[in-house]
């Protein structure tokens, strides 16, 4: 099994920063891709941004300038740094990683979510 362990949320006022982290351990023969999304009552989850291995980025046009994402692959980790926090970035983050798993096949795993709440 894969296991997503994700920290970093909390509370901060608008035009802050967090730094959120998602470490990736279990049976991983390697990683495609790890990203974030993020979900607010009534609301689809949304992608946030993401990072392939290879480093080639995405990232949502509402966080575009604000928001940078990064990997350490030998740990297994990816972050997002988040700046120029505004209320509108409030919710529920998740971190997703795309996992080719020792045995074969390749698996989309979630963690269990951070609450990034930015107060006005």
């Amino acid at each position: 099994q894969v296991q997503l362990v994700e920290s970093g949320g909390g509370l901060v006022q608008a035009g802050g920063s967090l730094r959120l982290s998602c470490a990736a351990s279990g049976r991983i023969f390697s990683i495609n891709a790890m990203g974030w999304y993020r979900q607010t009552p009534g609301k689809q989850r949304e992608l946030v941004a993401r990072i392939t291995w290879g480093g080639i980025t995405n990232y949502a046009d509402s966080v575009k300038g604000r928001f940078t994402i990064s990997r350490d692959n030998a740990k297994n980790t990816v972050y997002l740094q988040m700046n120029s926090l505004k209320p509108e970035d409030t919710a529920v983050y998740y971190c997703n990683a795309e996992v080719v798993r020792i045995g074969g096949g390749t698996v989309h795993y979630w963690g269990q979510g951070t609450q990034v709440t930015v107060s006005s």
